[in-house]
């Protein structure tokens, strides 16, 4: 199968490496013009439009910034799809709007999944992340080998679009852990305790999360990098939020992680790390919520393995 990458970013890069890394015979495109000639150095072919690539391809892969991004590129491809071909969107959207656009890529004759990861830029990396798919099955178990080969758990969460509520589901998980977190070490740190300890203790308790075990070791180091910043973390929550939406479920906290990512963004800029949240709290104590013997960034010590599919009980 011969496969197409568009959207080279933080998460693109690495997706795309790990394809390059096990001989998938890969063409790319972004419009950074030095993040493809790097992907080339890899052995990556340079995929020179959206359109050429889907032409070229079995299947064309897009992990892009938002809805507006991948509808615009999937416009361009359009015209080039039909029996056999694949689309697979590996981007955190919007579950009506890959409906919308999946629904003409099928029109087409052609197939849409709907796979965005989950787990962090540095299992991204290694190919040790987890990915989520909707799609009929026949088109997961045709694509189930690529899945493998850049995420250690796949799982088929039914059709097209289930896999974008899944991701913002759980991307909001993770901003609800993000602000706790932020929140416990600061008091941790103005009742006076030592940091160190107080991160094992969360490590150690019921407390714990992933984000915790990852984002709190960034933020306590200083360099809050998780190669995620505030306008994805809104982008995100307002996805989620939208889905809560149409579904009439009345939420509470969602709409105040808004709230607060509002304001981060309003005084620290969009681009700014999203782990940076934490200086809300540190501007309006005064403290400095930092501690010896944190890693400035996170590197996944797991081995990469081949993956597999996760069956869910039923």
């Amino acid at each position: 199968m011969k496969v197409g990458f568009i959207g080279l970013g933080n998460v693109g890069g690495k997706l795309s490496g790990s394809l390059l890394r096990n001989e998938i015979a890969l063409m790319v495109h972004d419009l950074d013009a030095d993040l493809v000639a790097a992907k080339m150095a890899d052995g990556a072919q340079d995929g020179i439009s959206p359109a050429q690539m889907m032409q070229a391809c079995d299947a064309v892969i897009t992990c892009l910034p938002s809805p507006a991004a991948s509808a615009s590129v999937l416009e361009k491809m359009l015209p080039q799809m039909g029996p056999g071909k694949i689309w697979m969107e590996m981007s955190t959207t919007d579950e009506a709007e890959v409906k919308r656009i999946g629904a003409l890529v099928q029109a087409a004759g052609a197939a849409a999944v709907d796979c965005p990861v989950s787990g962090g830029c540095h299992r991204a990396d290694t190919g040790n992340i987890s990915i989520f798919a909707g799609c009929d099955r026949t088109t997961f178990e045709r694509i189930l080998p690529l899945l493998t080969i850049m995420g250690r758990r796949v799982l088929h969460t039914g059709d097209l679009g289930s896999a974008s509520i899944l991701k913002v589901l759980t991307n909001f998980l993770a901003t609800a852990n993000l602000v706790s977190c932020a929140e416990a070490l600061c008091v941790a740190k103005g009742a006076g305790m030592d940091l160190g300890v107080a991160y094992e203790a969360m490590k150690i308790s019921s407390g714990t999360s992933f984000v915790h075990e990852t984002e709190s070791q960034v933020i306590l180091n200083g360099s809050r990098d998780i190669s995620f910043t505030m306008d994805l973390v809104a982008k995100d929550i307002g996805l989620f939020q939208a889905v809560a939406d149409r579904a009439g479920v009345p939420l509470e906290l969602n709409p105040l992680l808004i709230s607060i990512f509002n304001d981060g963004i309003a005084r620290f800029g969009p681009r700014e790390l999203s782990p940076n949240i934490i200086k809300r709290l540190e501007q309006a104590t005064g403290l400095d919520v930092t501690a010896p013997g944190f890693p400035a960034v996170m590197v996944d010590d797991e081995p990469e393995a081949p993956g597999a599919e996760v069956v869910p009980n039923r």
